[in-house]
């Protein structure tokens, strides 16, 4: 892995979203989003991300991935581990989901890293991944993993990231990895 260099902190504060729009560029092969003390207002809200190709608009590129989880309840009762179906897309143009159903308690926060390659690439698709560890709203403490790829070849320039219902609190900061 290659030295991350900070490009920019966005602070969300009962946000909607938190847009990046600017800072993806071909400066770095690698981006990395580091999001700590994420929040959502409505319990079992998911949080997630989509781009935008250069020059499109709404946050609606086709992605393919993959989902799944390691998970252990707080009283002991259940843990497992798993591929979770109901959290990927196959050529789904949703914004996808980083942690799913988090709590929104004051304990229950989350925090992860999401590495995107070669967003400027007009050659190959934008490929992915992310580990999220948060409480979920039935208290469990859940590691989740996603990953795939965005299925452009047009170079990624915006990056957003929001729940599915209401709004949140949290930071993200975007490194370059060079």
């Amino acid at each position: 892995m290659g030295i991350p260099t900070l490009i920019s902190t966005s602070t969300a504060s009962d946000s909607s979203s938190i847009d990046i729009t600017s800072g993806i560029d071909s400066t770095y092969d690698e981006y990395m989003f580091v999001f700590t003390d994420v929040n959502p207002v409505t319990d079992g809200a998911h949080f997630s991300f989509q781009v935008n190709a250069d020059g499109q608009t709404g946050f609606n590129e086709t992605v393919t991935s993959t989902y799944f989880k390691v998970y252990h309840v707080e009283d002991d009762t259940d843990a497992n581990a798993g591929y979770d179906a109901g959290n990927d897309q196959a050529q789904g143009t949703a914004y996808q989901y980083l942690a799913a159903s988090m709590g929104n308690g004051s304990d229950e926060s989350g925090a992860g890293v999401l590495h995107l390659f070669n967003p400027s690439s007009t050659t190959y698709v934008k490929h992915f991944f992310s580990t999220a560890q948060y409480c979920h709203l039935s208290n469990y403490s859940i590691n989740a993993f996603a990953a795939g790829y965005i299925n452009t070849t047009s170079a990624i320039d915006e990056i957003s990231f929001k729940m599915s219902s209401g709004n949140f609190d949290g930071v993200i900061q975007m490194y370059g990895i060079s």
